[in-house]
């Protein structure tokens, strides 16, 4: 990957819906090299999608948790079973498998608190091999991003 690369990546995370046109023109490149560059970089996976960043209180949600999910065990079939449930859960809106004292740490929003609890104590509390709940509900988000922190070389 080049500078031109990453400029086009960088670029396309601040606004995904610029035309080729407007792309090709940030970048110093005509239309056709940059669209070519732009679909390298979708077909290899360095972009996996597009999509509109949405605001999550403004669409409902007021409850953002972080929880820490410990398993029974730690045999293959038990995470799988574990990841496969968590997986069709939309409130878990991440997962990842994580080392130190806990095994998972999720990301799951809700409408309110009731309908958060709800979801532990009926939905996360029954998934498979799940033997410790530990939950941090965020009080004010500082931060949020998806954007990759990488700068052009110059």
């Amino acid at each position: 990957m080049d500078e031109v690369d990453r400029k086009i990546l960088s670029i396309v995370q601040d606004n995904g819906r610029l035309t080729n046109a407007e792309l090709a023109e940030r970048v110093s490149l005509s239309a056709s090299p940059c669209w070519k560059r732009l679909r390298r970089l979708e077909t290899t996976g360095v972009i996996r999608g597009y999509q509109a960043v949405l605001d999550r209180q403004l669409m409902g949600f007021g409850v953002m948790a972080f929880v820490n999910i410990s398993l029974t065990d730690h045999g293959e079939r038990t995470c799988r079973q574990f990841e496969a449930a968590i997986t069709t859960m939309p409130e878990v809106v991440s997962c990842h498998n994580t080392t130190g004292q806990h095994d998972y740490l999720l990301h799951v929003i809700a409408a309110d608190f009731n309908t958060y609890s709800m979801l532990v104590l009926n939905r996360l509390r029954a998934l498979p091999g799940v033997k410790e709940i530990l939950s941090s509900l965020s009080m004010r988000e500082l931060k949020h991003s998806s954007k990759l922190p990488f700068a052009t070389r110059r």
